[in-house]
């Protein structure tokens, strides 16, 4: 059976968030992306809290793609240590998992 990951990231801008949504689709890392914001943070960063604008990307993808969308988002991504976490789906309707597993199958030809 194949795994099914929410991968969430944040990023400083929405055309950021956008560019790196569209990147990863297009490359069938990701089945499809939620933009979300803007949102509040806040967090700890070089030993300091702060606070601060964010826009939440949220990403569909298979636990086999999972490795290369990682890889991309870390080395696309403005922040030079962004949050990338993912968080498997346990549920979801059988039409709906056909299809973000059939959006990440790499296409031949």
């Amino acid at each position: 059976m194949t795994d099914y990951l929410e991968v969430a990231t944040a990023t400083e801008t929405r055309e950021a968030a956008v560019d790196l949504a569209e990147h990863v689709v297009a490359a069938r890392l990701a089945g499809s992306a939620q933009i979300i914001g803007p949102v509040t943070s806040v967090f700890w960063h070089v030993g300091e809290q702060g606070t601060g604008e964010e826009w939440r990307l949220l990403l569909y993808t298979t636990g086999d793609r999972y490795p290369a969308l990682e890889a991309v988002l870390l080395h696309r991504h403005p922040w030079d240590n962004p949050q990338v976490t993912a968080t498997q789906i346990v549920a979801g309707s059988a039409a709906c998992l056909r299809w973000l597993r059939e959006s990440v199958t790499e296409q031949i030809g």
